[in-house]
């Protein structure tokens, strides 16, 4: 039985509701703990509140929000304390999907490659926070592609994009100098994919992870904060 046109018409309501707030809350437009107002949100996409609760359960069953015992709804805070898990899954997805890349890429995989560098060098340079974020991914979620595992390609690409409003504070620590090492690093591994010297790949992968991870955790362990809610 196929589903009526109102059903349709609430499934892909609900769908921008979930995805306009998902990147709202991973970019930090909408910070960690801010309330999430179930009518608030119905007026402002023009919808009834149905399609709205279900975007909200799918954001509740990703850990993005959470309800309290009074029954108010508010965006999850981060979990610093718990952040090993993560930064060993990233470490380790970087050095696999790097290797396989320089194993089995394929001679269409290399301009892609080059492309999203320049599109990441030209962030870096802009002080984009939000586009280096995005291009980044993009570029190693492109190295997965040319690893020809979707497998490790569709793991990667959630842990990068689990990862987005952990980056955030971490590039909101730069103020005027950006991180141009990355941009070096990331020539460095599109050199070992082109060259085919997996273990070369491995070792850049796993060092360019491992120094983000360092960075990050040096960033939250330090006596000042950031002007923000956690």
């Amino acid at each position: 039985m196929s589903d009526t046109p109102s059903e349709r018409k609430r499934g892909s309501g609900a769908k921008m509701v979930y995805d306009l707030l998902r990147d709202e809350i991973l970019d930090l437009k909408l910070a960690p703990g801010s309330p999430i107002d179930e009518v608030q949100l119905a007026e402002r996409f023009g919808m009834s509140r149905t399609p709205i609760r279900e975007a909200l359960v799918r954001l509740s069953g990703e850990g993005l929000i959470e309800t309290l015992p009074n029954r108010s709804t508010m965006v999850a805070a981060i979990d610093f304390l718990n952040l090993s898990p993560l930064f060993d899954a990233l470490v380790l997805m970087y050095r696999v999907t790097t290797r396989l890349a320089a194993q089995n890429h394929r001679a269409e995989d290399l301009p892609i490659l080059h492309g999203l560098h320049a599109d990441y060098a030209a962030s870096v340079a802009a002080r984009d926070t939000s586009a280096m974020i995005a291009t980044n991914a993009a570029f190693h979620a492109a190295i997965a592609e040319a690893g020809r595992n979707p497998y490790f390609t569709g793991l990667f690409s959630r842990l990068l994009d689990e990862s987005r409003r952990m980056l955030h504070l971490y590039y909101r620590s730069y103020e005027e100098q950006f991180p141009q090492r990355f941009v070096d690093e990331h020539a460095e591994i599109i050199a070992a994919i082109e060259a085919r010297d997996l273990d070369a790949a491995d070792r850049l992968g796993k060092a360019h992870a491992e120094a983000i991870v360092v960075q990050v955790q040096a960033l939250f362990s330090r006596n000042d904060r950031l002007d923000i809610q956690l």
